[in-house]
C-alpha cells in the first residue's frame, strides 16, 4: 500500500512540474509579447499575433536543442 502512495505522490510531483514548465515563457515570445504592446494588438484575453509566433519560434529552438 505505501508502495502504491508514494508512485502517486511522484506522478503528482512530476505532473505538477511538467505544468509549472509548460508555463514559462521563451525569451522570444516575451518579446513578440512586448512587441503587440507596442503595436497595441496585445489582447486581453488570449495572445496578439506577434507572441503567439514566438511561442513557435521558442518551442522549434527547444525541439531542436533535444
Amino acid at each position: 500500500m505505501e508502495r502504491l502512495r508514494n508512485g502517486v505522490i511522484i506522478v503528482a510531483v512530476a505532473a505538477a512540474v511538467a505544468l509549472m514548465a509548460g508555463c514559462e515563457k521563451g525569451p522570444v515570445q516575451k518579446t513578440g509579447e512586448r512587441v503587440d504592446r507596442a503595436l497595441d494588438q496585445d489582447r486581453v484575453l488570449g495572445k496578439g499575433p506577434v507572441e503567439k509566433a514566438g511561442k513557435k519560434i521558442d518551442k522549434a529552438v527547444d525541439d531542436v536543442k533535444r
